[in-house]
């Protein structure tokens, strides 16, 4: 465990942050490569591997809701030293981790067809999508499990080993996709099959190694047979944290839904082109992303040991460092996009549609970053509410514009990402002054104790003591 309450804040984002970023790019790296190989099977197969992959937002949404829960409360308790809570809320985020796994392959199961019908451009693609969210679907669902670990050690300040656990979980996933995809070395290719199977054997494999790494290494907190009876209350705590973090994720699979409904009539070109353009673009948001991640655990220990202007303090340095990277990253795609692009489909049109996507589209990197910090301040502050609330305002402010826009005379799809542009710039704002409001609320007056009746009643009060 690693005190976080103490110390330059500067040097801890910055020590915790890479590993985060490189953990985070091996992921997307294994995607991309995935993205690579299926592309030799054509635009259908790219389509709707990428289409199937938005949904992936929403099982990711499942997943922040324990990630999200288990983390902020489990900081909260490190910054307490209160070690028994930490160790409760982590058993029990476990059990939901088994049951959240089990219902995603079973949705998986009854609902990959109908989900690929009604965003696909063709029968191709939908059929292509179906196949890899059948074979995708186990890796998803073991990623809870994952979530909750990892969650778990950045809370108490701990990031290497669930970098290395996902870097060599990757490496294999990396080895075995041109294997299983064109069928390197064994003449037995398995197309977009293949990529799913994949990525879930590397998951799987990833599991097992960080289980080994809480049973040998980690003892802080530690796999408690005798707190895996479900406890209604520590539940509750953890879902009222989780579940608004896990609407943000449902929030962006609609985004994303709606992003695709509204390409249909472009073609696959267009739809795989954004598909690419979108994965490229996310791995340029990892250094972003890597940096809230690291502030929230820095935060979440400090508003459990009641240090308010510490907590202001990790928000305005962890938001001066995003926003220097992203103006970086702004600049390279407007002047060299293709640098970030090349290799990934040899077709024209489809690159085309690449370039033109990651030029608009970065114009809203420096407010994406500041959403990103944002997020992780709320959830260290233990209200995840206001997240959720801005990112349904940016999902409305952009899908009932392109919906409408889509049927109209001359409509371009040059549209969508200036809309999703003026959306994101909304939703940034929106989240800054959402923020300075709980800021005020929760931290300008010294914490009271509460009675366990009020802590049940009002689980989130951040700067106050929940109880064990």
């Amino acid at each position: 465990m690693k005190d976080l309450t103490n110390g330059s804040i500067v040097r801890h984002i910055l020590a915790m942050a890479p590993p985060i970023m490189a953990g985070m790019i091996s992921i997307m790296v294994c995607q991309l490569v995935d993205l690579y190989f299926v592309s030799g099977l054509g635009d259908a197969a790219v389509a709707g591997v990428a289409a199937a992959g938005n949904a992936g937002f929403l099982v990711n949404g499942l997943m922040q809701v324990l990630g999200v829960g288990a983390g902020a409360l489990i900081a909260h308790a490190v910054g307490r030293k209160d070690r028994p809570d930490a160790n409760l809320i982590f058993n029990q985020a476990i059990v939901l981790s088994v049951l959240f796994g089990l219902l995603t392959l079973l949705a998986g199961a009854a609902l990959s067809r109908a989900y690929m019908r009604s965003i696909a451009a063709d029968q191709a693609t939908i059929e292509a999508g179906t196949t890899y969210l059948l074979w995708f679907m186990p890796a998803l669902a073991l990623q809870f499990a994952t979530q909750v670990m990892g969650a778990a050690l950045r809370a108490t300040g701990i990031v290497r080993p669930t970098m290395l656990v996902q870097a060599f979980a990757v490496a294999i996933n990396i080895v075995l996709a041109p294997v299983l995809i064109t069928g390197w070395g064994t003449g037995h290719a398995l197309g977009v099959a293949g990529a799913g199977l994949a990525s879930s054997i590397a998951v799987a494999i990833g599991v097992l190694v960080l289980l080994a790494y809480f049973r040998k290494v980690e003892r802080y907190v530690a796999f408690n047979p005798a707190q895996w009876r479900p406890q209604p209350h520590h539940l509750k705590r953890i879902l009222n944290v989780g579940l608004p973090a896990g609407g943000e994720f449902a929030m962006m699979f609609i985004f994303m839904a709606v992003v695709y409904y509204v390409l249909r009539d472009f073609g696959a070109a267009a739809q795989a082109g954004f598909g690419i353009g979108q994965r490229v673009l996310g791995l340029i948001n990892m250094p972003a992303l890597a940096v809230g991640l690291a502030a929230g655990p820095i935060a979440g220990q400090n508003v459990g040991a009641a240090n308010a202007a510490r907590v202001r303090e990790t928000f305005v340095k962890a938001a001066l460092i995003v926003t220097i990277v992203m103006t970086g990253f702004m600049i390279l795609a407007q002047v060299k996009p293709e640098l970030l692009l090349a290799g990934f489909s040899n077709d024209r049109e489809t690159m085309d549609i690449a370039y033109l996507f990651l030029r608009i589209i970065s114009l809203n990197m420096v407010a994406q970053g500041l959403i990103f910090t944002c997020s992780s301040m709320f959830q260290a502050l233990g209200n995840t509410r206001p997240v959720l609330l801005s990112s349904a305002t940016r999902v409305f402010t952009y899908s009932l514009p392109a919906i409408w826009l889509s049927t109209r005379p001359g409509f371009r799809m040059e549209y969508v990402w200036y809309l999703s542009v003026a959306a994101t710039i909304l939703q940034a704002g929106l989240s800054l002054w959402l923020l300075r409001r709980e800021f005020r609320k929760r931290l300008t007056s010294a914490p009271k104790e509460k009675t366990p009746e009020q802590e049940s009643a009002e689980p989130i009060a951040p700067l106050a003591r929940e109880p064990a």
